[in-house]
């Protein structure tokens, strides 16, 4: 069973759903309004957990109710929770989405606790991180707090991927030096290359520049496109699989933590991990919610053995 410990956010996600994104200045009205556990970090746990992996998750919640609902929400998953922390005086992190009828979303974040999270909580974590096979971080907590972590993750030999979201300019050169594999969507990357992704060229030109960044294994999310796997031994468009899209939120999510729980320490199974992360994708988004939309290991094993 693989061992993967993710440093990351929580939130609680509150879903305005409607029939169209409203322009700006004008005022529509919610066809449904539903709450869900959300945050990047609890998504890519819960991914990982539900592909069978043993998971940790490293973060910070406020001392309010919503607190307690996303650390019973990822128990129930399977995600161990005993480095989640509460910061008293703070408030959970809480994301409001938009979701149109097409399955597209827009996503404002208050932090709330997910800042909070310190050096000294990886510190305390470390005898996990440094002993176990997978440390997994996005940019929805502190920079300082995920280089601690990788640098600690690649001095014992684990491996380190990086889901540079939400999107940044640039990514310091001490996080890159300890990053083994990168994972951003195709915005994220454009934004981190400055060439815009319109197609196979483009793909394999930002990655590249992600390369010559210092990571060796790229990995761009290219939505219902597939994802793009660059490595030494492996440049390939994996194709997504064509389904009916409800709800994309969290899709990328799930992509990562089935990538890093089918992932072997040499990376040596790139192109089928990615694969089966894909078709795991291809299961949510045919969902509503971010957390409930992720599929078991045996769901993603049934659709596969479909496909056949």
């Amino acid at each position: 069973m693989k061992k993967i410990v993710v440093i990351g956010s929580s939130n609680v996600d509150t879903t305005l759903h409607v029939k169209d994104f409203p322009k700006p200045g004008e005022t529509i009205n919610a066809l449904e309004v539903s709450t869900a556990g959300g945050g990047k970090g609890a998504n890519q746990a819960i991914a990982a957990a539900k592909s069978g992996a043993e998971t940790y998750f490293i973060n910070r919640v406020g001392e309010d109710s919503e607190g307690g609902f996303i650390t019973h929400q990822l128990k129930s998953y399977g995600v161990d929770t005993t480095y989640v922390q509460t910061t008293m005086g703070s408030k959970t992190g809480h994301a409001f989405i938009t979701l149109n009828e097409a399955g597209q979303n827009n996503i404002v974040i208050d932090h709330g606790a997910n800042y909070e999270l310190t050096v000294e909580d990886i510190q305390a974590a470390s005898d996990l991180i440094t002993s176990w096979d997978c440390v997994i971080a996005q940019f929805e907590t502190p920079i300082e707090v995920t280089i601690a972590a990788f640098k600690m993750a690649k001095k014992a030999g684990k491996i380190t991927i990086l889901n540079p979201a939400p999107a940044i300019d640039k990514i310091p050169d001490e996080l890159l030096k300890y990053t083994d594999i990168i994972t951003p969507n195709e915005t994220e990357s454009a934004k981190l290359t400055g060439i815009p992704i319109k197609d196979k060229s483009t793909l394999t030109t930002n990655a590249e520049k992600l390369h010559l960044l210092g990571v060796k294994n790229v990995v761009i999310t290219y939505g219902d496109k597939g994802a793009y796997i660059s490595t030494a031994d492996v440049e390939e468009l994996v194709p997504a699989y064509k389904v009916k899209a409800t709800d994309t939120t969290g899709a990328g999510d799930t992509f990562i933590g089935y990538l890093a729980s089918n992932l072997k320490a040499d990376l040596s199974n790139f192109e089928e991990a990615a694969k089966i992360a894909s078709r795991a994708s291809s299961i949510a988004v045919q969902r509503l919610g971010a957390q409930p939309s992720i599929p078991t290991a045996k769901e993603v094993e049934n659709a596969m053995e479909d496909d056949e």
